[in-house]
């Protein structure tokens, strides 16, 4: 008989204190705000998986170099025209010297001066190779570059049809190796530095001939470029 009644004891406070939490349960989401329950429910399901790990994204470099160049260097970068469509660029310190942007940019040579001691701009020009003599103009534009200056140049189209040999000559005292070789519509790109000294490891010369067979661009010249960083204590 004690028994029974202990046991009716039990299942009685059993079913009141399953009552209490079932009311205490409804009085809950009652007033908890649906979003916060939400939150809370998706918190809890969270807990336990595994983290996931971002890489930051890279961080974009001066030039849209793959990898930044020292405090104490400048950035550059040459890009020779590609087909009909794609024109010339040339860009340093993150700045765009030369570029259809900029609407400096022109069939045959392009050529930029910067003041090496500022990183500023001289002054920028092209020279059409194809059309009207201007092999001569190219000439005065580079002996007119000051002492201490850093020269661009890079080809959009062809820049071979109407240059000279002394304009070709005075590439070649700047240091170019290529362009006594430069044929009918070469890509070509060269940077040179009047009155100073360029270190041997950067990147200076590049060319590229135009074939019919091998170029995608079926007989327009195929884009080029170099890029590097150049040291600021040279001078």
């Amino acid at each position: 008989m004690w028994q029974r009644r202990h046991y009716f004891v039990k299942l009685s406070g059993l079913l009141l204190a399953s009552s209490f939490a079932w009311y205490l349960g409804y009085i809950f989401a009652a007033h908890v705000p649906q979003e916060s329950l939400s939150t809370s429910i998706a918190y809890l399901q969270d807990i336990g998986k595994k983290p996931v790990l971002r890489a930051p994204l890279p961080r974009r470099q001066k030039c849209d170099h793959w990898s930044p160049c020292s405090p104490g260097s400048y950035a550059y970068r040459i890009l020779s025209g590609g087909g009909k469509e794609k024109l010339a660029k040339i860009c340093f310190e993150d700045e765009l010297l030369i570029s259809e942007e900029k609407g400096n940019v022109g069939r045959g040579i392009n050529i930029a001066i910067v003041n090496y001691e500022t990183g500023a701009l001289t002054s920028a020009n092209f020279f059409d190779m194809w059309e009207g003599d201007h092999s001569e103009e190219m000439v005065a534009f580079i002996e007119s570059a000051p002492q201490g200056s850093l020269l661009f140049m890079v080809t959009h189209d062809d820049g071979s049809a109407r240059l000279k040999s002394n304009a070709k000559k005075l590439v070649e005292a700047l240091g170019s190796k290529e362009i006594q070789n430069m044929k009918f519509r070469s890509s070509w790109a060269f940077i040179a530095a009047k009155g100073f000294k360029l270190p041997d490891d950067i990147e200076r010369e590049k060319i590229n001939h135009s074939d019919n067979k091998k170029n995608r661009y079926s007989g327009w010249p195929a884009e080029i470029q170099i890029e590097g960083c150049i040291p600021r204590n040279l001078m």
